[in-house]
């Protein structure tokens, strides 16, 4: 189980979800999570990532758990209404990370699903002291694109080709966004890969799929990336 902790984003309570690993942390993890909040799939990760010697922390965006994708999809729009209450909020999650005693003085890095793909690619644009922001299958689009040398993080994303959510005119137009930034980025795109590939659990939603091999390829790609900043 995860252990609970509990910050605030102004009036609004939030809840994150810790997991340690056994020994001294080699790094600090934000885990951004989809749009429906922490769900099993993105738990798993948490768990993975202290297994291997992170201590990581699943963001909370709303301070509540949907009941459906109508809810989450509400409540979303409600975070996501401007880009600075957004960002406000992911910068909150990042806060609770740091200020974790485990977590005091290591590096910091952020990852995210889908939604938390976005978040991790929106606190990378405004320069947050990142190692580095790994996106899975996550929204590319933003209203405030980066500026030529505000992106300090390294840069990962892991992109289902066959996403309808993230067409190529958006994967092109954020690769232009990230050269005009000068940022130092990676993309690895899966061939008739779908949205929500990491996720296991069955959907009725024809955009996603699970795909075992673009699951297991990103998240060591993950760790390869991890593994050369980190040293």
């Amino acid at each position: 189980m995860l252990a609970p902790v509990s910050y605030t984003d102004g009036k609004t309570a939030l809840t994150g979800h810790v997991a340690r690993p056994h020994g001294p942390a080699r790094a600090a993890v934000l885990v951004l999570p989809t749009i429906m909040n922490i769900t099993p799939s993105v738990e798993a990760k948490a768990h993975a990532l202290a297994e291997a010697g992170y201590v990581a922390l699943v963001a909370d965006f709303y301070g509540q758990m949907p009941d459906d994708f109508a809810a989450a999809r509400d409540l979303a729009m409600e975070v996501r209404s401007t880009v600075e209450l957004y960002r406000q909020r992911l910068r909150a999650n990042l806060r609770a990370l740091v200020q974790l005693p485990e977590a005091a003085g290591l590096p910091v890095g952020a990852i995210g699903f889908c939604m938390g793909g976005q978040a991790a690619l929106e606190l990378a644009r405004e320069g947050a002291p990142l190692f580095a922001a790994v996106s899975f299958h996550g929204l590319l689009g933003t209203d405030h694109p980066a500026e030529r040398g505000d992106v300090r993080a390294r840069i990962l994303v892991c992109h289902g080709d066959a996403d309808p959510m993230v067409p190529r005119s958006q994967v092109m137009a954020f690769w232009e966004e990230m050269d005009e930034a000068g940022a130092n980025w990676h993309f690895h795109s899966y061939s008739g890969v779908k949205h929500g590939f990491t996720n296991p659990a069955p959907t009725d939603n024809p955009a996603t799929a699970y795909d075992a091999s673009a699951d297991r390829q990103s998240w060591a790609a993950m760790h390869a990336l991890f593994d050369e900043v980190l040293g």
